[in-house]
């Protein structure tokens, strides 16, 4: 049966941990499902991971919605029965500029991917609005706090909250999203003692990344796990040096396909004589 937003908090009240990592298409979709992660995200930092840019920033609504499809094509091939719980992060100004344009983009993932709730950052008093107004259009809504990358030019990709005064304001803007409606929050490179606090005072799950390992849960880029990724964060160490094994995997199967010997020439052979004329 597939996994719904709500049994997330049912897994945090049972004390289970909670696991999300990230894919772009369908292959990507199909190998994490097959790990047998709870839910998948399909995350702006495709943007970084898939098509180059140096920030999740340019990445578009038609882009994701495209790589979200591609994904839960790969889901329901690997795991048609029990497929995991498939999120897609709304990006940079798709929920920016006003509530009536946010909901339509929403509404456009779960109405053209098969997703079954959206993700986006902050907890700002418009953007609080705009999750009150998609909760109550029945689009489940995943927060996003501390270092959010669609605000790289503003915070940096720097820590968050180090010091007491950000410490409260990051704790009550977690509770003004949890009041919101928000069924779960990722919070990203913290301290783990604030991420701690977070997800013992919220009764929806706390998804860490980077903010240690008293978080309910924990989310990671997948590309960063598997060492494929061209810069890595520093809290997120790859599990394997994939990228410089790809290398030298298919640079020895190029180096195999080389030019064959060549071919010693043929022995010159002599011209046949003129045949005799017929008399």
């Amino acid at each position: 049966m597939p996994l719904r937003p709500a049994d997330l908090t049912r897994r945090k009240q049972a004390g289970l941990p909670i696991t999300l990592l990230t894919a772009w298409d369908a292959l990507s979709a199909a190998v994490v499902a097959g790990a047998g992660v709870d839910a998948v995200l399909v995350g702006d930092s495709l943007a970084m991971v898939v098509l180059g840019h140096a920030t999740t920033l340019p990445v578009t609504l038609e882009e994701m919605l495209h790589h979200c499809r591609a994904a839960g094509r790969g889901l329901a091939a690997a795991a048609p029965h029990d497929p995991p719980l498939l999120i897609c992060d709304l990006p940079f100004l798709s929920y920016q500029c006003g509530a009536d344009e946010a909901v339509a983009a929403a509404g456009r993932v779960l109405k053209e991917t098969p997703a079954v709730a959206v993700k986006l950052e902050g907890a700002e008093p418009e953007t609080l609005a705009v999750i009150d107004r998609m909760v109550r259009s029945g689009i489940p809504v995943m927060g996003h706090l501390g270092l959010t990358p669609q605000s790289v030019h503003q915070l940096g990709y720097r820590r968050q909250a180090g010091d007491p005064v950000s410490q409260e304001r990051l704790r009550r803007r977690a509770l003004a999203l949890q009041e919101a409606g928000c069924f779960a929050l990722v919070i990203e490179h913290v301290p783990a003692e604030l991420a701690s606090v977070l997800s013992a005072a919220l009764v929806i799950p706390v998804i860490g990344i980077g903010a240690g390992d008293g978080c309910d849960g924990q989310v990671r880029v997948t590309a960063d796990l598997l060492g494929l990724s061209s810069r890595q964060p520093p809290f997120s160490p790859p599990l394997i040096q994939g990228r410089a094994l790809a290398v030298k995997v298919l640079g020895r199967w190029v180096r195999q396909q080389g030019p064959a010997a060549a071919p010693s020439p043929a022995p010159a052979t002599r011209p046949a004589s003129p045949a005799a004329p017929h008399c």
